[in-house]
């Protein structure tokens, strides 16, 4: 296996079967630095037992996810959602200060999708943008940036009633960086005509957050959401964005999501060691090495 990129992070979601602990032991014994976390493993300890094991790691913490699904109308479903996003930035801030140097305090926000028995996605979406105003303050408070995600359009119906980064920048723009920043992650984004644009704009106004990489290959799999590939398999122009992205003045760790049950079935080692050899071939050659925070 190549030396890992110093810039690439894995995405827990890679290793959907691995725990916390397996999950930052291969990690680290590959020679990967940092890592992204998801809610349910660290929900699966307790949060000071998933700090102390990350601390521990020696890795940096590149992100959390997921918070978000706040598009239902006022009550107590709206209610619970919220209070779920305040625990997720608590979550967050205690994991990123844990974290090794480097580390980012980005919680990524997945909108959420249509309330059950509604077409409104206008109505959607105003809700997201009261939601990110309640939040956001908080999130300031905490030194945490809510990012938000623009998931691809065949998602809009049931994750994610943002779909361009465009959509997701102009519900950032009422809030300071620091507070409502963005995530680019190439899946969703990869076919939107306006995204060099969008990215341009993304780094001139300091909201990007994150950088997620994975790749896109027909036909999709039967459950859509499976449809995640390494870098390399499928069709998206990995020079073009990441480039873009480059020059847009993001300096932070790139991580590499993947959601496929072949690769989840995977042993995480291979996994890893896969995910170190795919990013070296498609994404490292367009990326200066360091972060900068």
């Amino acid at each position: 296996m190549s030396t890992p990129h110093a810039r690439l992070s894995i995405n827990q979601a890679t290793l959907k079967y691995a725990s916390l602990p397996e999950a930052l032991e291969v990690t680290a014994d590959a020679g990967i630095t940092s890592i992204g976390l998801w809610r349910d493993s660290v929900q699966a300890q307790t949060l000071p037992e998933a700090a102390r094991l990350l601390a521990g790691s020696g890795l940096r913490f590149s992100s959390l996810c997921r918070g978000g699904f706040f598009t239902v109308p006022e009550g107590a479903a709206r209610r619970a959602a919220m209070d779920d996003n305040r625990r997720a930035i608590a979550e967050t801030a205690t994991l990123a200060a844990a974290g090794a140097a480097g580390s980012a305090p980005v919680l990524v926000m997945v909108a959420g999708g249509l309330p059950q028995g509604s077409r409104d996605i206008a109505g959607a979406r105003v809700r997201v943008q009261e939601a990110l105003a309640e939040l956001a303050p908080e999130a300031l408070a905490a030194g945490v940036t809510l990012a938000l995600e623009p998931l691809h359009p065949m998602y809009a119906s049931d994750r994610a009633v943002l779909s361009t980064l465009k959509q997701a920048l102009d519900l950032a723009s009422d809030f300071s960086p620091a507070a409502v920043g963005v995530v680019i992650d190439t899946f969703h984004v990869w076919w939107d005509p306006d995204l060099q644009a969008q990215i341009v704009r993304a780094g001139a106004e300091g909201r990007i957050a994150s950088y997620q990489v994975c790749d896109w290959r027909t036909p999709l799999a039967a459950d859509v959401l499976l449809s995640r590939h390494y870098p390399g398999a499928g069709i998206i122009d990995f020079e073009a964005i990441t480039r873009a992205v480059q020059d847009a003045g993001y300096a932070g760790d790139v991580e590499v999501e993947i959601f496929n049950q072949e690769i989840w079935d995977t042993a995480p080692a291979e996994v890893v060691t896969q995910t170190v050899e795919s990013f070296d071939d498609h994404v490292a050659a367009h990326l200066r090495t360091g972060i900068r925070r």
